[in-house]
């Protein structure tokens, strides 16, 4: 982004384009780690409710995105940095801005700027834009220890009206509407540190293994050792919850800004669950199998995810003895309110949703626990409700939604096509958890397509049809696209306008990295060629346009750009890397580094992104949407041809600074 401000009609046009082309939601895709921060408030990691990162999000807002889809957003340990193995409930105290609580007037002093000026000073170094996972997960522990310490302090000696008598009251008032949640994340880690171990399957106390899942006439006993525990960790109880009163206030703050500046905010429904929701939880799922990913065109080996998988049995609540021959509707089970629970609290939070794996929800793929070799076992896994006479998994019959003469036998059983027919009552077997997901929508008011699903290369039938039952759409990651395939699902022409297109995600390579093994590797031509016949409907000129586009450089990749606003999709996403030009790597699916979850924006990302503009290496919207309207043909050139003159002034003028 050029430093110097935006032509000020530079917005209006970008709009007026994305209607020309029917694109109703353009979406930055970005994770809180990534965001920029300020030379002042950078501990080594972003926040979205950190100056630098609400300046970010106003850049977004500039360039003309009118939506944000942030990653999940929940705890995670200091070993491991992947957001979807965060907590559900609890927000992720990183995200914390320190600067902010050394203000007066809004939060109290509750830190001396010195403080934070010391821990900025110590942040470990380094040139490349990358978070420093470690250290700021150890620095902000401290930090908001001494932000509770100073919050104590000054609650004893209160004075009515100021600004800590304002969040004594809002405090309190958070604790009691978030008790049960708060209470549970609380001792667990209370009880790693008594156990000293930080995995609860490894504590020696079966009591405090299973203290939230008593069996018959445990009960009491049971919620004894809770209170004793609650009375005995109160502290540490208190400062968990206050921790995470500052967090979802800053959040709430957030989203007063975001609707002010007329951009949504996405949150991210996990699959997942963290190893604290598996504890607080575990009376919720299948003690013997696990989910994972079967083999599939983007991971052909599998992964073994080692996530819990939700008990059917425990959806719906077991019907009364006397329920007789004509029973009512089911009612939901303990699962369903879990699931109910979970999703309402997001959409408080959030204008929308993405579904993370929708598949688990509807037909999820397990395998046993407990095996030695997972990736083997994940490889030899089932479909939990797709699987009724198989002889290495008899005892998932009983969860069988479908017939053994329903199922086609010739293909493997983690294909699309392996369950061959459906009727109605059984689509709304596969849809009970999705169900939920749409009835908590449909209560806070969000339409049906506020909800993205991230179904990727497959869609097993089960899914297609319960996504078609609310008119859902799939992502369309176009540089996966197979250009030998006319109906590989990745190409843009078989889009449809509930679909998201995107050139890639947080678990692909970023576009600018791509485009250099294509040219590398001979693979540049074929994606000319394509892009010519979806870009330059007149088959006179189209030659000497797929020869620009390899000779010209970065206009094969704003071409790329622009076959996202040509589909039918009415949806656009961009990953941030690809907007910003950058090469590295986010996410490697399937592996374990320090480097994943890591790329940040820098610091000065408005000056990096004006100069790889000025060599076309980053997005040129206004060059891309160009592009994309003058796919229409002559007669879309006829009739928008003031603002194709407009957007193509613009692209230069950007291109040139």
């Amino acid at each position: 982004m050029p430093r110097a401000p935006l032509p000020e009609d530079y917005r209006r046009h970008v709009t007026a384009a994305l209607a020309a082309l029917n694109v109703r939601n353009l979406v930055l895709s970005i994770h809180d780690p990534s965001f920029p921060s300020t030379p002042g408030e950078d501990i080594g990691r972003g926040s979205p409710y950190a100056e630098g990162g609400l300046r970010f999000l106003e850049f977004a807002r500039e360039l003309g995105f009118n939506g944000i889809q942030l990653g999940p957003q929940g705890q995670t340990s200091e070993d491991n940095a992947s957001p979807y193995d965060g907590t559900l409930f609890s927000r992720n105290e990183l995200n914390v801005a320190l600067a902010a609580l050394t203000n007066e007037d809004t939060w109290g002093g509750l830190l001396r700027p010195e403080r934070v000026q010391a821990l900025v000073a110590a942040r470990p170094g380094g040139s490349e834009p990358r978070t420093k996972h470690r250290y700021a997960f150890r620095a902000q522990g401290e930090a908001l220890a001494e932000a509770w310490s100073t919050f104590q302090h000054k609650r004893a000696q209160v004075a009515p009206g100021s600004a800590v008598a304002w969040l004594a009251e809002h405090f309190d008032a958070f604790r009691r509407q978030h008790r049960e949640w708060l209470e549970r994340d609380a001792l667990y880690d209370a009880l790693c540190l008594e156990h000293g171990r930080p995995y609860w399957k490894e504590w020696p106390s079966e009591w405090d293994r299973r203290l939230w899942w008593p069996r018959a006439g445990e009960e009491a006993t049971f919620a004894n050792r809770r209170q004793v525990l609650l009375a005995k960790y109160a502290g540490q109880v208190e400062a968990h919850a206050f921790r995470q009163f500052l967090v979802h206030s800053q959040h709430a703050a957030l989203r007063e800004r975001t609707v002010a500046w007329g951009l949504k905010l996405y949150g991210d429904l996990q699959i997942g669950f963290s190893p604290r929701d598996a504890w607080a939880y575990q009376g919720l799922f299948l003690g013997s199998y696990l989910m994972g990913a079967p083999p599939s065109r983007t991971n052909p080996e599998g992964q073994p995810w080692n996530y819990p998988v939700l008990d059917p049995a425990r959806y719906h609540a077991a019907p009364g003895a006397d329920a007789g021959p004509y029973a009512p509707a089911p009612v939901p089970g303990p699962v369903l309110w879990f699931m109910g629970a979970r999703v309402d609290k997001m959409l408080a939070e959030y204008d929308g949703l993405r579904i993370d794996h929708p598949h688990g929800l509807v037909c999820p793929w397990v395998y046993r626990a407990g095996e030695l070799d997972a990736l083997r076992a994940v490889q030899r896994g089932a479909r939990l409700f797709s699987s009724p006479d198989l002889p290495d998994h008899p005892e998932l019959a009983r969860f069988a939604l479908v017939s053994p003469e329903q199922l086609d036998r010739t293909v493997p059983r983690h294909a699309d096509g392996w369950v061959r027919e459906l009727r109605p009552e059984q689509v709304r077997g596969y849809s009970a958890l999705f169900d939920a997901v749409i009835a908590a929508a449909q209560a806070h008011g969000r339409k049906v397509s506020d909800l993205l699903c991230e179904v990727l290369s497959t869609m097993p039938y089960p899914l297609q049809r319960v996504m078609e039952q609310y008119g859902l759409g799939r992502f369309r990651v176009t540089q996966k696209a197979d250009l030998t395939n006319p109906r590989d699902v990745y190409r843009s022409e078989n889009a449809v306008p509930a679909d998201w297109s995107m050139l890639g995600n947080h678990d692909t390579k970023p576009i600018w990295a791509l485009a250099d093994q294509w040219r590398q590797a001979g693979g540049a031509r074929a994606q000319a060629e394509y892009l010519a016949w979806r870009l330059h409907p007149e088959e006179e000129g189209r030659e000497d346009f797929a020869r620009r586009l390899l000779e010209e450089p970065g206009l094969l990749v704003q071409a790329k750009f622009a076959d996202l606003f040509v589909s039918r999709a009415e949806n656009v996403m961009v990953f941030f890397a690809d907007l910003l030009g950058m090469k590295e790597t986010y996410n490697a699916p399937g592996t374990v580094s320090e480097e994943n979850w890591s790329l940040r924006v820098p610091q000065d990302y408005r000056g990096d992104y004006a100069e790889k503009l000025g060599r076309s290496a980053a997005l040129n919207l206004p060059k891309a949407l160009a592009l994309a309207l003058r796919a229409g043909g002559e007669g879309a050139r006829t009739r928008h041809r003031e603002l194709l003159a407009a957007l193509e002034r613009l692209a230069g003028e950007l291109q040139g600074r």
